[in-house]
């Protein structure tokens, strides 16, 4: 006959260990409350704790290529330019100047506003640099359509004007210019044309 000696009431040893192994509050309960924490961190359909879902990342992802691909607004801007000067000097070429390169228009719009301009000025109008603007001064006064003189009143400054075939330009370049915006127009349509218009000198600005 065995002694009761050792044993606890109800079949528990004195050191707490429960049959099968686990004591009260111990390794039971730490994996329950392991489950517990592995499982805290998730709500019900997916969702993780703070509320982001798993394809909030991939939102995030897609969002930023965009701005790496040619879907970006600097591209569209560039694009549209590169082919709005295509047709403008295809349209000049069509009408005898095949010289004219849609750059000349930052020489040739403000002198066609007000003519006989210093270098300096035609560069703050064009919003060019002054190196930059020489260079282009010099190429239309090569195609015949400037011409550079000594300023009367400064002789450190050069006065830019325009040519003859200068001034017949401009009558064309103004009949080219509404034939494209025309297009623009029936393209987009007449609203959203004028805010096209508005927002480009906006952009301008920054």
């Amino acid at each position: 006959m065995r002694s009761n000696e050792g044993r606890s009431p109800g079949g528990r040893s004195p050191g707490g260990r429960s049959p099968g192994g686990r004591s009260p509050g111990g390794t039971g309960t730490a994996a329950s409350s392991h489950r517990a924490k592995s499982t805290s961190g998730r709500s019900p359909g997916g969702r993780s704790q703070g509320g982001r879902s798993p394809g909030a990342s991939s939102h995030r992802a897609n969002s930023t290529s965009g701005r790496s691909s040619r879907a970006n607004l600097g591209f569209l801007l560039a694009k549209a330019s590169q082919r709005w000067n295509e047709r403008l000097t295809a349209a000049f070429a069509e009408r005898g100047f095949h010289e004219v390169r849609a750059s000349y228009g930052s020489v040739l719009l403000p002198l066609w506003e007000e003519d006989g301009l210093r270098m300096g000025e035609l560069a703050e109008r064009a919003r060019l640099t002054k190196q930059t603007m020489t260079t282009l001064v010099r190429l239309c006064e090569r195609d015949g359509l400037v011409a550079r003189a000594p300023d009367p009143f400064d002789g450190r400054a050069t006065l830019v004007s325009l040519t003859e075939r200068a001034m017949r330009l401009r009558r064309v370049a103004a009949t080219i210019i509404g034939e494209l915006e025309d297009d623009v127009r029936g393209r987009i349509g007449a609203p959203a044309a004028r805010d096209l218009e508005r927002a480009l000198g906006e952009v301008m600005e920054l």
